[in-house]
């Protein structure tokens, strides 16, 4: 009886993650943020039903997984599809990269019209500069945050989303129009013992950000970078609640971004309005303790 239980509470907590309060420790955020993998808790459920001999308790641990196909099933098939106006890719390159020139020839190697970096240092920026000039003519870098651009790019200006510069603002001159195109790197997030999930200033910066997005007079718009935090954060929700994520509608799987090595969380997205995201992806491995992402949009 106590396994159908447990099982219930199971279902009711993925079928109802938005509300779960952030009051304590923020673990609203911290449960949406792992909400791709409760499923795990599934196979559990199941094996200690059987040792148990509970057919009530099997029976129910079906439940927790009709809601997270509920949830997900959509995510495990490929949307993906070809063609494209715009291609975008955003990659934070983390500060403490070794090896900046592979990093920068990995994404040259994706041929993007835009490409965003996020946690750029001056000194891997100069890097950058060298190495994506060939094929990027118009780039335009502000504290830790830069775009590279085939098209190019005016009214270059930073986003007041921190203290110190974690995002940038340019209108990308495309064939078709012109787009706006927000790179972002809000704040990071910990988990403590004492304190929790700390989010406090990571929700600022998205407040900020959301902001700015809201008074956007370009029709369309792209918000791509390293928003350590997922889609499904209801804490990110004045961000997201504007845009639509591109892997969401237009790609294969998750797309979990980090940690490089054994990605478990989608924190790096391309977010756009008055747009079809038609495709998205992640491309190899590069230093960085992320993984780069990339977007082909219909403008």
């Amino acid at each position: 009886m106590l396994l159908a239980v447990a099982a219930l509470l199971c279902a009711a907590l993925m079928a109802a993650h938005a509300r779960i309060p952030n009051g304590i420790g923020n673990l609203g955020s911290l449960f949406q943020t792992l909400l791709p993998w409760t499923v795990l808790s599934v196979p559990v459920l199941l094996v200690l039903s059987a040792l148990c001999r509970s057919r009530l308790a099997a029976a129910a641990a079906l439940v927790p997984a009709v809601v997270w196909v509920t949830l997900f099933g959509g995510a495990l098939t490929d949307k993906r599809s070809v063609g494209g106006d715009l291609t975008v890719v955003s990659h934070n390159v983390d500060e403490g990269n070794t090896d900046p020139v592979g990093t920068a020839r990995i994404l040259a190697d994706a041929h993007a019209d835009v490409v965003a970096l996020e946690e750029l240092s001056q000194r891997a920026a100069r890097v950058y500069e060298r190495e994506l000039a060939p094929a990027y003519p118009h780039h335009a870098v502000i504290g830790g945050v830069g775009l590279w651009s085939k098209h190019p790019l005016k009214d270059v200006e930073a986003v007041p989303i921190m203290p110190w510069t974690r995002a940038i603002r340019a209108t990308a001159q495309t064939p078709k129009g012109p787009v706006a195109v927000y790179a972002a790197h809000l704040a990071s997030v910990r988990v403590q013992p004492a304190a929790g999930f700390t989010t406090a200033r990571r929700n600022e910066a998205a407040r900020e950000l959301a902001a700015a997005i809201r008074a956007e007079p370009s029709p369309r718009t792209v918000v791509v970078g390293d928003f350590n935090g997922t889609y499904q954060d209801s804490a990110l929700a004045p961000v997201t609640s504007q845009l639509r994520s591109a892997q969401r509608e237009s790609g294969d799987g998750f797309g979990f971004t980090w940690p490089a090595a054994f990605p478990v969380v989608r924190i790096d997205d391309i977010l756009v309005k008055g747009m079809t995201p038609l495709s998205s992806w992640n491309l190899p491995a590069t230093g960085s303790d992320h993984l780069p992402v990339a977007a082909s949009l219909r403008l």
